[in-house]
């Protein structure tokens, strides 16, 4: 069974929800509404939660199977009751989400409003595009609906988490990039002034560079490979710089992640199941769902 997701007032990203798109409409029923769908403080968010997480996956699941054309075949008419089924299920749930809070124009222009949009308007999209010469139009919009994994984002606390650390990780992963492509570039042009004589597969700059990118990832689709002599021994320094450049990324983010999860948990204690390392905005247990101390 899944584990009850642990949110707080805020918006996915981390942020205040007196500052964010989530933030509650007035009124005590859609305030209480509000709660169940945006927080998980509750028995009722936790279980709207769950159920919505499953849902997600097996739609998604469903998705996938249609795929396989033999599947589709002989269960034609399964899979379109089952498509049209959580399509309604997620219409409902944006259209709730929208009434909920105090400005729905903020929440459907979020990153999240647009998964939420995106899970279930390809299927009214098919509608209006019916057609032999749509066919190809068609496919995509089904694909278009694999969005709804990441509506799964949206329901577990700790991928605020991760979010944020990827957030504070831009500005030096961006340097990162930055000097990596600068690198791959002086590389494959290396390469082509290398290469270019003898192997007509490094018959351009460009091409060298696909080439660096390749190597120095560690991909090494195969599809081109150095002859001379020099070019070996520039590949073979290109793939050793690679095993280190690769690190660089997964260490900043590790780092990050640490100050962020180091930030949100804190040393309150549970008194009905013993749970420590509350979330510090938690009010209710996440092992247990009592009322933590303030």
């Amino acid at each position: 069974m899944l584990a009850a997701p642990m949110k707080s007032p805020t918006n996915p990203s981390g942020q205040r929800a007196s500052f964010s798109s989530t933030e509650p409409a007035s009124g005590p029923f859609r305030e209480r509404l509000w709660r169940i769908i945006f927080l998980s403080d509750t028995a009722a968010g936790r279980a709207f939660d769950i159920v919505l997480l499953w849902l997600i996956g097996i739609s998604v699941l469903v998705v996938a199977l249609e795929s396989v054309d033999s599947l589709r075949t002989s269960h034609e008419l399964v899979f379109q009751v089952a498509e049209w089924a959580f399509t309604l299920v997620f219409t409902i749930e944006y259209i709730l989400r929208l009434w909920v809070v105090r400005r729905p124009m903020y929440y459907a222009a979020s990153f999240f409003g647009v998964i939420d949009l995106l899970a279930f308007a390809p299927g009214y999209l098919e509608l209006f595009l019916a057609g032999s010469h749509y066919l190809m139009i068609l496919r995509v919009l089904r694909l278009l609906r694999m969005f709804r994994v990441l509506k799964m984002a949206h329901h577990i606390g700790e991928a605020g988490v991760l979010l944020n650390a990827l957030l504070a990780s831009r500005a030096k992963i961006s340097v990162f990039l930055f000097s990596v492509l600068a690198l791959v570039c002086v590389e494959g042009t290396v390469m082509y002034l290398l290469e270019h004589s003898a192997n007509p597969g490094f018959s351009n700059i460009p091409q060298s560079i696909y080439w660096a990118i390749v190597t120095i990832t560690t991909v090494g689709y195969g599809d081109l490979t150095p002859v001379t002599v020099l070019g070996k021994i520039m590949a073979s320094i290109i793939m050793l710089t690679g095993f280190a450049i690769l690190a660089v990324p997964t260490g900043i983010v590790s780092a990050e992640l640490g100050r962020e999860i180091s930030r949100r948990r804190s040393d309150r204690h549970c008194h009905q199941c013993g749970w420590d390392g509350h979330d510090a905005r938690a009010r209710h247990c996440q092992q247990c769902g009592a009322k933590l101390d303030v």
